[in-house]
């Protein structure tokens, strides 16, 4: 069900929810599969019977109706995939939080200033003294990569077996040596999630107006720190990643990772504003 804290402005809401909301916004009457939606909003005041929003509402629907940059996050770790975000509209800017084995996420208005901020907690970005090692780059194969996550299953728990499986799978399949097969095994093992940051806006290329597109897809290693996945570079699309794909992995401190994080975000020129 959907809720609402008036003191915060907070809300938790679904995603066919905030379809609905779209229909609404447009003056359409909204089609079949969302009406038990509309049931669930209007018991709680959200809209009125004739399809009124209630005000309380304002600021997360400017955002929504009229975004300016819309940050995506997305976290797989032992729970799943878990998706968050941040809207950034003219007047507010709402973020967005998942939870695992929950259709609905928790919007709350933040200010602009906190917008890093805010991603850096979404990701749980962490300063941590990693073990000294001379490895900080591992370059391989996707193809690699899933053969070490199928000796994870096999494994079935099993720690020792886990280790012993995972470190076959990485020298047979993507040919690796010590020191890096060490290191890639420990980081495989030692996996907290990875993560990954999209940030989308309409921007210029080359003088016409163009959807801009910058993300950054981190492994959150635990005791063995974060890594930066260089390759397969984000953005990726559908069907362009395959076994022979390159994997490259860089260790990456905190503080470059905050820095990076505040590079996805635009620069207010970088801005088409259809408001000004």
């Amino acid at each position: 069900m959907p809720s609402y804290d008036s003191s915060r402005s907070r809300f938790r809401l679904t995603e066919r929810h905030i379809a609905l909301f779209a229909h609404l916004l447009d003056g359409e009457t909204p089609p079949e599969e969302l009406w038990d939606s509309l049931v669930e909003l209007q018991r709680i005041g959200l809209v009125g019977e004739e399809g009124e929003l209630a005000p309380l509402l304002q600021d997360l629907l400017g955002a929504l109706a009229n975004p300016m940059v819309l940050v995506t996050v997305e976290i797989t770790g032992e729970h799943g995939t878990v998706n968050h975000g941040i809207i950034v509209g003219q007047e507010a800017v709402i973020a967005h939080d998942g939870w695992p084995g929950e259709e609905e996420s928790e919007y709350v208005p933040i200010e602009p200033h906190m917008l890093v901020w805010e991603l850096a907690r979404m990701v749980h970005l962490h300063s941590i003294a990693p073990p000294k090692s001379e490895v900080s780059r591992i370059e391989t194969t996707m193809g690699a990569l899933d053969a070490a996550f199928a000796a994870l299953e096999e494994a079935a728990g099993d720690e020792t077996a886990a280790s012993e499986l995972t470190r076959k799978a990485l020298a047979e399949v993507g040919g690796l040596k010590d020191p890096q097969l060490t290191e890639l095994s420990e980081l495989v093992l030692a996996m907290n999630a990875m993560w990954r940051i999209t940030t989308a806006w309409d921007g210029k290329y080359e003088d016409e107006r163009a959807a801009m597109v910058r993300a950054l897809a981190v492994w959150d290693c635990g005791p063995h720190g974060c890594w930066v996945r260089e390759k397969p570079e984000e953005p990726i699309m559908d069907g362009q990643i395959g076994p022979d794909s390159e994997l490259v992995l860089v260790r990456t401190p905190s503080r470059e990772l905050w820095e990076k994080i505040t590079d996805l975000l635009p620069d207010k020129e970088d801005l088409i504003d259809d408001e000004a």
